[in-house]
């Protein structure tokens, strides 16, 4: 077996229709499989129970306001672990994200979240 990590894109999506707007997260999800293909299907699943109907023991989940569910996008890659034969442990590199930026000013504006053009590589 191998150790991969799911990137699984999950989003935002308003109820009330007007969607100007999307935000979205990309989780990385440590995945144990025989193959990159099972570990796609493995992650879809496991992606999926982080759907969320908007509907929560404390009322209706709002976002900036406004009544929203969280909805799974689906898996944008499978990147097999870098010491991928052995069990991740503290300091295990288990994902990647590969960018381009346009100089060393944008990398200073990134670093600090500020806003940048960002080229971003599967």
């Amino acid at each position: 077996m191998t150790w991969y990590a799911a990137h699984a894109i999950m989003y935002v999506k308003f109820k009330d229709g007007n969607q100007d707007k999307y935000p979205i997260w990309e989780n990385a999800i440590l995945i144990e499989a025989s193959s990159s293909d099972e570990a796609w299907e493995k992650a879809k699943i496991r992606a999926k129970e982080d759907e969320d109907d908007g509907e929560n023991p404390r009322g209706e989940s709002l976002w900036e306001g406004r009544p929203f569910i969280f909805v799974f996008a689906g898996i944008r890659k499978i990147v097999s672990c870098v010491d991928e034969e052995n069990r991740p442990t503290d300091g295990t590199e288990i994902a990647y994200s590969q960018m381009e930026l346009p100089d060393l000013d944008s990398l200073s504006k990134f670093l600090k979240e500020e806003e940048v053009f960002l080229r971003y590589d599967c």
